[in-house]
């Protein structure tokens, strides 16, 4: 037994949104790279997130 036409074009509709979502993931990755490439800032693992918060906000820790 053969799948039905149904089965087949869920298939292919989910062939096509992994082969979007790659897309998408190269053009981010390119994009980061062009940021990166263009602005002279080293991107390193391991380097410290810098967050800027107001001198007198309030400590939770």
């Amino acid at each position: 037994m053969r799948g039905t036409p149904a089965s087949k074009s869920w298939m292919k509709r989910l062939a096509t949104w992994a082969l979007y979502a790659v897309g998408a993931l190269s053009i981010a990755y390119l994009a980061l790279y062009a940021y990166v490439a263009f602005t002279g800032n080293d991107i390193r693992p391991g380097d410290p997130i810098r967050i800027f918060r107001k001198p007198d906000a309030p400590s939770y820790s």
